[in-house]
């Protein structure tokens, strides 16, 4: 039995491009030769389809789909998934399953039993829970158990708890097992989807095929990383991360012969090298799934904005991204010359374009309002929204895409400027703290300096004001960060907090500064998610609340 997992990149509600892109891989499998193909959960629609499942037309044309591929699978079965409809009359009227297609017919049909419905994801707001008995399908010889993403995930020995559908499959004695599934990346990942993966192997003594997603589907990123593990829980093999892959195995490799000699060593990448790797990838698939070519940023000779770049020059190529020096009459002449030096290793076009007559007009405009008011963070919010107007007016002008800048650090405390330094189409840097912002440059300069030194090295500043630095409002970054990631992450309270040993005044300093940030972050662009909880779909807080306010 040799059976092909084919990792493929995913364009929801792109039907026409995801069918063909499918049946073409079926050809190549039939020709290794394989007797199965697999594809990943939802696959003829893309995932998570959301509120498209509400469009009868849509469902539709995902069952015609799902017909079209099974006209080529003749000499070749194929394993795909899609929505199916509810024939019942109670419950959703869509099922979330894996088609098995043979014969150029449907030979099975298997729907998931276990919906996620925490942080991204809100399957029970669209499918109904299997609830029929469990089967398996028998293809040449072998039976199949096909499962979906999550059905894996609880795996538990308590009679208690929600029913466990391999504890079901394996009364019906299959030979393997197959699971397709649209995982999402953050960093942490990779290790909790292998070990519940290495469980169930070992668990239930088969062999299994894992296969995952991969793409960037707006804010979600999915990393692949499919693999196949043997019936003792050994990893046999993973396929590449973050890039389509498709690679054949014979079962018999690694149920009978056990030849170990041939399993390949478990990918090992570093958790910032992963979130390097996402993010190029999050910033090349929404550009290319919205058919847009050319990015642009504003570039201030900080850390942010050059990590930005670099990631943006990755994805786009460096043709395709265009740098906008906006110095302020508070800008140091090292900020220009730092962000220069970047655009200039990176061959990315620039400009220089200084805000302050443009902030001196607004000056002059509101004078006879202000009078003699002193100057506060009314005027940096001034010089601020200067900025966005300007690179707002050339992204309108010549069609680029302006990125935020912008760190989860900054989004988490407001400490940002809605309709300025806010502004973008795409948020590259919103789920990355400030440290982990220092540790891509690491990251990004290891084999050779491509982000000046200075850049890295100098305090954090927003430059909109004499001697500004980051520090003046906020605790130190390590401290800043460790707060925020217990708060955010981990849902830690202000009295767990403290007795970890943070300044209890501190705590409430910035826990009210995130809580009251809230009507902020509703109003940014989407980000891309790395961690295990982002601001976003994820994320659900009331914005008129009084919790730690």
């Amino acid at each position: 039995m040799r059976i092909a997992l084919a990792q493929l990149n995913y364009h929801i509600g792109d039907f026409e491009s995801n069918v063909a892109r499918i049946r073409s891989v079926i050809k190549k499998a039939k020709g290794e030769p394989a007797d199965v193909v697999v594809f990943s959960e939802l696959a003829v629609c893309g995932y998570p389809p959301r509120d498209f499942l509400e469009f009868d037309d849509f469902n539709s044309r995902s069952q015609k789909a799902i017909l079209s591929i099974a006209k080529e699978c003749h000499g070749i079965a194929a394993i795909v998934g899609a929505p199916s409809v509810n024939p019942f009359e109670k419950g959703k009227p869509l099922y979330n399953s894996a088609y098995f297609l043979a014969e150029g017919k449907i030979k099975a049909v298997f729907h998931k039993t276990l919906l996620p419905n925490y942080d991204v994801f809100d399957e029970y707001r669209y499918f109904e829970p299997n609830r029929m008995p469990y089967q398996v399908v028998e293809y040449k010889k072998y039976k199949f158990a096909v499962t979906i993403c999550e059905d894996l995930w609880n795996i538990t020995d308590d009679p208690l708890y929600v029913r466990n559908p391999m504890d079901e499959l394996i009364k019906l004695e299959p030979d393997l097992v197959i699971n397709i599934a649209a995982s999402p990346f953050h960093y942490n990942q990779q290790g909790i989807r292998k070990d519940v993966l290495i469980r169930n192997a070992k668990k239930y003594k088969l062999p299994f095929f894992y296969l995952n997603h991969v793409g960037g589907q707006t804010e979600l990123l999915f990393d692949g990383g499919s693999m196949v593990l043997g019936p003792d829980g050994s990893v046999f093999d993973e396929l590449n991360y973050f890039e389509e892959d498709f690679r054949v195995y014979n079962l018999n490799d690694f149920i009978y012969k056990e030849k170990k000699e041939n399993r390949q060593d478990a990918k090992t990448l570093s958790k910032i090298g992963l979130i390097h790797d996402a993010l190029v990838m999050g910033i090349r698939d929404y550009f290319g799934k919205m058919d847009l070519k050319k990015a642009i940023l504003g570039l201030s000779g900080g850390i942010d904005s050059a990590v930005t770049l670099v990631l943006a020059a990755r994805a786009l190529g460096s043709e395709n991204v265009r740098a906008v020096l906006l110095p302020s009459r508070y800008s140091s002449e090292h900020s220009i010359s730092d962000a220069v030096e970047l655009a200039d290793n990176l061959n990315v076009q620039h400009d220089i374009i200084p805000i302050d007559q443009a902030f001196s007009a607004f000056e002059d405009t509101l004078q006879p309002l202000f009078g003699e008011l002193p100057f506060d963070i009314t005027e940096e919010n001034m010089q601020a929204r200067a900025r966005a107007v300007i690179l707002m007016a050339l992204s309108n002008k010549f069609g680029y895409i302006l990125l935020n800048t912008s760190n989860k650090s900054e989004a988490a405390v407001g400490y940002g400027t809605l309709y300025g330094d806010m502004s973008g189409g795409l948020s590259v840097l919103g789920d990355v703290y400030k440290t982990q912002v220092y540790e891509l440059a690491a990251y990004i300069n290891r084999k050779k300096i491509i982000i000046p030194k200075n850049s890295i090295d100098k305090p954090p500043s927003a430059e909109l004001r004499p001697g500004q630095k980051d520090s003046d409002s906020l605790p130190e970054y390590a401290i800043l960060d460790d707060i925020l990631y217990r708060y955010i992450e981990l849902r830690k309270g202000p009295g767990d907090l403290v007795k970890e040993g943070f300044n209890e005044t501190i705590v409430k300093r910035v826990l009210k500064l995130v809580n009251t940030s809230e009507y902020k972050r509703y109003q940014t662009p989407p980000i891309l998610r790395v961690s295990p909880k982002a601001f976003g779909t994820g994320r659900r807080m009331p914005i008129v609340a009084k919790y730690l306010s």
